[in-house]
């Protein structure tokens, strides 16, 4: 089997972002914990959000810059509209299971910061899997 190198290039840019705003989701959840379990569980994804698209921005950018510099506007429209839709149907899954995780281990009252590590950990995994998958479909890597 041969491996794409941009997918492993995007898949290795999305991980570093889950963990980072992984372990800044966890401090939030953890500053939060007075809160109510669906308020603590919908401001630390939002902050999840903004870390983990922040940096991702900024790592895919630097990683296909010459790429797209070489290519036709209209190829690039097509495949970072195909990179959309396939981020949009993972963080569709992403948000409906991190988002019920963290509730319920926050409702049986397990830590703040384990509730947010776990809950992005397996909510990441299916992340990836649906991101991949649907990339690989779509034919943009």
């Amino acid at each position: 089997m041969k491996l794409n190198p941009q997918l492993l290039r995007l898949n290795r840019n999305l991980i570093i972002c889950c963990v980072i705003s992984a372990l800044i989701s966890a401090f939030v959840a953890q500053i939060l914990s007075e809160e109510e379990s669906y308020l603590n569980t919908t401001i630390t994804i939002i902050v999840g959000y903004t870390i983990f698209f922040g940096f991702f921005g900024c790592l895919f950018y630097l990683d296909n810059k010459k790429r797209y510099k070489s290519m036709r506007p209209k190829l690039i429209k097509k495949e970072l509209i195909k990179l959309a839709s396939s981020f949009g149907i993972g963080e569709i899954i992403y948000l409906g299971i991190r988002w019920s995780i963290m509730f319920y281990f926050l409702e049986i009252e397990i830590e703040p910061f384990a509730a947010s590590l776990v809950s992005e950990a397996i909510a990441t995994s299916f992340y990836l899997a649906v991101v991949s998958t649907v990339l690989k479909v779509t034919k943009v890597y």
